[in-house]
């Protein structure tokens, strides 16, 4: 069962993610009893919950650019769990894996997966809150200086180079908070499901099939459910050194299926426990990824601050102090 599933029964029966678990089931179930493909309608109903969120969020068009910002929401990470479960299903049954086994094997991977997110996330949230928090200084600045007596309010809207002040305030913390949303979105893992390939190249293995079926298999499920490497799952594998831990194939071009089948044929060894043990070390990989990523970002956020924000913290909260100081003075001469 999906990451989403565990954490769905600790919270509680009437919670949200409880209630999408217990609509997914109950469409699997429907399935099987009327003999149809149980993963397209866990597939399916993902789909539909995944864009009923969007829709609840706002309009459909801006609910789509978000979840194009944020590749780490835990609605998307949910549905992509939900659609790694369908495609697993799909390998097992068309190679003749046994299916219990398999989707226990995918249970825990999916459980590691959903802590190696929460780990980034916890990682992320410090540097996130920082830039979140910087912010604000600019209006800090206004009503400091409006606490000490001084008109900034009245220098900043009806004065000429209060007005130039402001807007070059304004334009400052725009650039400041595209680029934090830049540098955080850089940070923020490129992969949602890192392993998910060799998990299923795995269970295809574990049904006794040839190699070349086994990728077949693979290929169909993972296109068919929009888990395929090059549909967002590695998207961002070229962006630096660290997405190479969260594509499916490395950025330099070493796909990790294929090197673990060469590794089996030469040493005679099991494919499919070496596969499942490359999944945990890519996953781990992610992990370790995203936390120095995370770590950068602490720093990096640092150039906005000092090049933006603090800018606009002086043009907009001490140069009108220093104007309203300048006229009260030239006035009492």
């Amino acid at each position: 069962m999906p990451a989403v599933a565990p954490s769905a029964a600790k919270s509680g029966v009437g919670s949200p993610q409880a209630a999408a678990t217990t609509r997914i089931l109950r469409a699997a179930a429907r399935a099987a009893a009327r003999g149809d493909s149980v993963a397209d309608a866990i597939a399916g109903q993902a789909h539909r919950q995944a864009r009923e969120k969007q829709v609840a969020g706002g309009s459909a068009r801006a609910a789509v650019a978000g979840r194009a910002r944020r590749r780490g929401d835990a609605a998307v990470q949910a549905e992509r769990a939900w659609l790694g479960l369908a495609a697993a299903w799909q390998v097992a049954t068309q190679a003749g894996a046994p299916l219990a086994g398999c989707l226990r094997e995918l249970a825990a991977s999916l459980r590691e997966l959903a802590q190696v997110q929460r780990d980034l996330e916890v990682a992320l949230a410090a540097p996130r809150a920082t830039a979140r928090l910087v912010m604000v200084l600019p209006v800090i600045g206004i009503v400091f200086g409006s606490l000490m007596g001084f008109d900034s309010l009245h220098t900043l809207f009806a004065t000429l180079p209060g007005l130039v002040c402001l807007g070059g305030g304004a334009l400052l913390m725009l650039a400041a908070a595209s680029w934090n949303r830049a540098l955080v979105r850089r940070a923020a893992p490129t992969d949602l499901t890192p392993g998910l390939r060799l998990e299923l190249m795995a269970i295809a293995m574990s049904g006794g099939g040839s190699i070349d079926r086994s990728r077949a298999l693979v290929r169909a499920a993972a296109e068919r459910f929009g888990i395929a490497p090059g549909a967002g799952a590695g998207a961002g594998a070229g962006a630096d050194a660290d997405a190479g831990a969260d594509a499916g194939v490395r950025a330099d071009g070493d796909d990790p299926v294929d090197r673990v089948l060469d590794l089996s044929s030469r040493a005679g060894v099991p494919a499919a426990e070496l596969l499942r043990s490359e999944a945990e070390q890519l996953r781990r990989d992610a992990r370790s990824a995203g936390q120095r990523r995370a770590a950068t970002l602490s720093v990096t956020l640092m150039l906005p601050l000092g090049l933006c924000v603090l800018p606009a913290f002086m043009l907009v909260g001490v140069v009108p102090l220093l104007i309203s100081v300048l006229s009260s003075t030239l006035t009492t001469f």
